[in-house]
């Protein structure tokens, strides 16, 4: 029982942690998801655009196929920004501190904001797809920065709910890029420029707020060897003297890592101790992506307009997707150190798939039995709703808890790149897959939840309030291999640099 000054204490933790949630996200994840969506709303008008400057250059329209060739590349030069910025962030997490390398990455987001707001009056729609790419690096960037700098930060009791905190922001996002591109706000011919610029006002505020908060305490101390920042973080972020526990672990973390630096990216895909963690991470990244929800956002009025909605209803039925991933993100926030990673990813994949199932049964009764847009559209909404459950946030904060700090920018870069590589494949892919399967267009999509899902429930342990150290143990149990990563087993004992009662009197925290 927590005696009222226990309670102030807990209550003070979790609001400095919210603060800096706030702060790193607005910048971060919310970007991914705002720039997903607002690129949705000014398709016509882009397509125009790009039209008319071909007409002005060389006296010449496009065909209707290469103007949706163009338009379909610009969407997904997106995705290859980002695979760019998953490779980056590793570095950049690295030598300039996981705070200090979200704070950078806002470079590459102005300058995207003024390619963008100034392509029309140059008639140069190639400064779209140049705006479009430094976006894509920057939003790469923050999904691995991100969740890395949370899991982190975050006491082990509020772990899973912190990082889970990257997938609520990357569904606020989505719904607010949804709410500005409608006609009535930025979503008009006259107003897509600024739209499309319109990124940079969230990078702003966080280069405004997020200085003001503290480092990773495990990065200080493991990475740095700044022992003093460390102690001034963990108490800023736990907002009390005493928190023994947490510091013990990230001593003993340190005093395993001893003088070993940070692993390479081929260091990582060659240590053999690591490998079902790895395989686990991109599966499950790639799983994400596959599964065709974020498509759903690039290609919105293909998806509707295949389901019948009428076309002056779209743009407010697309902001319902927005809106329902949002409350599942939020509700699976609160839900997440209750029911565990693996049931609400596993759970959530199988939802998906069943929904597909009833989608792709809906699309085929269309013309045939009335009402069939509307069940299209509720089975759109539970797609999207079962994606927010699980998958959305329970991916992102798998290689936080699956590798140690030595590992952890490596494998965030892989889980990175294999979560943009597939979503350009799927963002190419998905236009011709809606007008070559038709109404059997999201079956490839329930084939990948039913693998994910079986996947996860035989390959993944449980790893809720559980430590590293436990987490590995449990691994070495399924593959048999003997000590994994060199971690000590639960039970054993491991030299520490210094004892952390020790630690905390000389550094007078």
């Amino acid at each position: 029982m927590f005696t009222p000054k226990s309670r102030t204490r807990r209550g003070g933790c979790t609001r400095t942690l919210a603060l800096t949630v706030c702060s790193a996200a607005i910048g971060g994840t919310f970007q991914y998801g705002y720039n997903i969506s607002i690129i949705n709303a000014p398709t016509a008008y882009v397509q125009k655009f790009i039209n008319e400057t071909c007409m002005k250059r060389w006296g010449t329209s496009l065909e209707a196929s290469q103007v949706t060739l163009m338009w379909t590349f610009i969407v997904s030069i997106y995705s290859l920004g980002g695979l760019l910025g998953s490779l980056l962030a590793g570095p950049m997490a690295i030598k300039c501190g996981r705070k200090g390398a979200l704070l950078l990455n806002n470079c590459f987001l102005f300058v995207s904001a003024v390619l963008a707001l100034c392509s029309r009056s140059a008639g140069s729609f190639e400064m779209i797809i140049l705006a479009r790419l430094l976006v894509g690096v920057n939003a790469g960037v923050s999904m691995n920065v991100q969740p890395m700098y949370f899991g982190e930060s975050a006491p082990k009791h509020l772990r899973g709910a912190v990082a889970f905190s990257s997938a609520v922001f990357t569904a606020l996002g989505i719904l607010m890029g949804q709410v500005m591109g409608l006609t009535e706000v930025l979503g008009s011919e006259s107003l897509w420029p600024y739209l499309l610029a319109s990124n940079a006002l969230p990078g702003v505020v966080q280069l405004v707020t997020l200085p003001w908060f503290p480092e990773s305490p495990r990065y200080l101390l493991i990475d740095r060897g700044d022992r003093e920042a460390c102690g001034q973080a963990l108490k800023r972020l736990r907002a009390c003297s005493v928190f023994t526990d947490e510091l013990e672990e990230i001593l003993q973390e340190r005093a395993e890592a001893g003088e070993a630096r940070a692993k390479t990216l081929w260091e990582l895909l060659s240590d053999r101790s690591l490998r079902r963690q790895l395989c686990t991470v991109m599966v499950a990244s790639s799983a994400m992506m596959l599964c065709g929800n974020d498509s759903i956002y690039f290609y919105a009025s293909y998806i509707f307009q295949e389901a019948g909605i009428p076309t002056d209803r779209i743009q407010y039925v697309t902001i319902g997707t927005g809106a329902c991933e949002f409350t599942s993100a939020l509700v699976c926030n609160l839900l997440i150190e209750r029911v565990g990673r693996r049931l609400l990813l596993a759970g959530g994949y199988l939802l998906m798939a069943c929904w597909a199932v009833v989608f792709t049964v809906a699309l085929s009764l269309e013309g045939k039995v009335a009402g069939m847009p509307y069940l299209s559209m509720v089975c759109m909404f539970a797609y999207i709703l079962s994606f927010g459950m699980g998958p959305a946030g329970v991916t992102g904060i798998l290689p936080a808890e699956l590798f140690d700090q030595m590992a952890r920018p490596a494998a965030y870069m892989v889980a990175g790149s294999m979560m943009w590589l597939n979503l350009f494949i799927i963002g190419m892919a998905f236009p011709f897959i809606v007008k070559g399967l038709g109404q059997f267009c999201f079956i490839p999509f329930c084939g990948v939840c039913v693998t994910a899902c079986l996947f996860v429930s035989f390959a993944l342990p449980e790893t809720k309030g559980r430590t590293l150290a436990e987490i590995t143990e449990e691994f070495e149990k399924r593959n048999k291999k003997g000590t994994a990563n060199g971690l000590p087993k639960n039970g054993q004992q491991c030299q520490s640099l210094t004892d952390p009662s020790e630690f905390l009197e000389t550094e007078k925290i």
